[in-house]
């Protein structure tokens, strides 16, 4: 069983830059996809980003996409979330999961281990 660990929250102010890790921790995250979601108060899990295995293909959500950067290290075992131009509707808790399959994947019905993910806060 994969059990992803997220790391690199905190508060940041709007415009500023934040980079989140997931790494991996029992079984490894190799040949599978790993995506980032996020979530706020009474809110859906919104996709974010994905990554697939071995890393030549990469999905973001178009509120993120220029703005975040999804990358992996599989001699880490870890895959990373580079955030730049933070905007206050940024904020929100930030979930990495480990996907069924090696490819990438935006629901997060295709996603079978999760994270208890770190919190983001963007001040305006």
């Amino acid at each position: 069983q994969v059990q992803p660990v997220e790391s690199g929250g905190g508060l940041v102010q709007a415009g500023g830059s934040l980079r989140l890790s997931c790494s991996a921790s029992g079984r490894t995250f190799r040949v599978r996809a790993v995506g980032w979601f996020r979530q706020t108060p009474g809110k859906e899990r919104e996709f974010v980003a994905s990554i697939n295995w071995p890393g030549d293909n990469i999905a973001y959500a178009d509120s993120v996409r220029g703005r975040f950067t999804v990358s992996r290290d599989d001699a880490k075992d870890t895959v990373f979330l580079q955030m730049n131009s933070l905007k206050p509707e940024d904020t929100a808790v930030y979930c990495c999961a480990a996907a069924k399959t090696h490819m990438v994947r935006s629901s997060t019905t295709d996603y079978e281990y999760w994270g208890q993910g770190t919190q983001v806060t963007v001040s305006s």
